[in-house]
C-alpha cells in the first residue's frame, strides 16, 4: 500500500528534515528544479506554514511567544497550522497528479516537541494521525550534520542584524538531541527515510538526492 493511497489519485509526497542549519530549503529547490525539468508538475511548500493561514501560526510561533505555554500547546499549535497545510495546499496537488516536497513536516514535531520539548510522546503521534491521516510522505530525505555545524550555518545565512528564532535559540545540548531524534526515526522506518550527509559540498548532496528520489521513486532526473 502506498502512503497516501487513501487519496482518490495521488502524486508523490517528499519531505525534507532534520536539524537547522542542513540546506532543507536549498534541496529541496535544487530537487523541483531537477524534476521540472523532467517534465514533474511540482508544488514547493514548508512548515510551519505553507497555506496563508497557516503562515499565521508560523510567526506566532518562531516568535517565541508560544514558548512559554509548554511543548504540548506547541504541537497543538502545529498540527493546527498543518491540518489546513494539509486541506488546502497538499492534498489537492496530490489529488491533481503532482508532486509536493515540504520543507519540514511531522517528523519535525515529533523530534523538537517531544523528543526535545518533552511533550508526550502519545500526545504527537495521536495528533500526527489524525491530522496527517492518509497525506502521509512517500519519501523523508533527513540531511544530517553536527548541530554546532548546522547551527554555524543558521548564523551565517541570517547574518548580524536578526536574532535566532525560536528553535535556533536552543543550546548545542538541545540541537544534539533533536539530530539523534531524526536519526532515530530513520531507523524505526527505513522504508520512508534516507539520511543523507549535510555537511558537504551542496552540489554533492543535490546529486545524492536526485539518486535517492531516482531509486526510490523512479524519477527520470
Amino acid at each position: 500500500m502506498t502512503a497516501t493511497s487513501g487519496l482518490p489519485a495521488r502524486g508523490r509526497f517528499i519531505t525534507f528534515e532534520g536539524g537547522e542549519g542542513g540546506g532543507k530549503s536549498t534541496q529541496s529547490r535544487r530537487l523541483a528544479q531537477a524534476l521540472g525539468a523532467a517534465g514533474v508538475a511540482v508544488v514547493e511548500t514548508r512548515e510551519p506554514g505553507g497555506s496563508a493561514r497557516a503562515e499565521l501560526i508560523r510567526a506566532f510561533i518562531l516568535s517565541g511567544q508560544a514558548k512559554p505555554m509548554g511543548a504540548a500547546t506547541e504541537t497543538f499549535l502545529f498540527n493546527a497550522a498543518r491540518y489546513d497545510h494539509i486541506a488546502t495546499r497538499i492534498a489537492p496537488a496530490l489529488v491533481a497528479g503532482q508532486w509536493v516536497l515540504c520543507d519540514r513536516f511531522a517528523d519535525s514535531t515529533r523530534v523538537y516537541q517531544a523528543v526535545a520539548g518533552g511533550a508526550d510522546e502519545a500526545l504527537v503521534r495521536g495528533l500526527e494521525r489524525l491530522v496527517v491521516g492518509p497525506a502521509r510522505p512517500d519519501l523523508t530525505i533527513i540531511l544530517d550534520l553536527p548541530a554546532a555545524v548546522g547551527l554555524a550555518r543558521a548564523g551565517a545565512r541570517r547574518g548580524g542584524g536578526e536574532s535566532p528564532d525560536r528553535f535556533e535559540a536552543e543550546s548545542v545540548a538541545t540541537h544534539e538531541r533533536i539530530r539523534a531524534g531524526f536519526l532515530a526515526i530513520a531507523r524505526e522506518e527505513p522504508e520512508r527515510c534516507v539520511v543523507i550527509a549535510a555537511d558537504r559540498d551542496p552540489d554533492i548532496v543535490a546529486d545524492d538526492v536526485r539518486r535517492v528520489v531516482r531509486d526510490r521513486l523512479g524519477a527520470a532526473i
